[in-house]
């Protein structure tokens, strides 16, 4: 399998904290932990970020409160295969939400 996906993480503005959906699914949050969106996309991560931030195949939470990309968090773990990158996907949102991220996945 070709090494072609890339999972990413968006950080959101507090402002997301507003939003009774975003916090339930965080019940752990840690208050002052950055507020993330973490996904995967055979696009590259700034290309799929800039979608989102248009309104294509957006995410609301990105669409409303996306500021930046957080790379520290993800680039190295790019690229992989596309299960590979379904499991990660997940996987660094229950790690980062164990560090005490609010993080929402679509």
């Amino acid at each position: 399998m070709r090494a072609k996906h890339n999972v990413y993480v968006v950080e959101l503005s507090k402002e997301v904290l507003d939003e009774k959906k975003f916090l339930k699914s965080n019940p752990g949050y840690m208050r002052g932990m950055p507020c993330v969106y973490v996904g995967m996309t055979g696009l590259d991560p700034d290309v799929r970020f800039d979608n989102h931030k248009a309104g294509i195949h957006a995410n609301k939470y990105v669409t409303r409160f996306g500021l930046r990309l957080m790379t520290e968090l993800f680039e190295h773990l790019n690229p992989m295969p596309y299960g590979d990158a379904q499991y990660m996907e997940v996987d660094l949102g229950i790690r980062l939400r164990e560090q005490g991220y609010g993080v929402w996945q679509a």
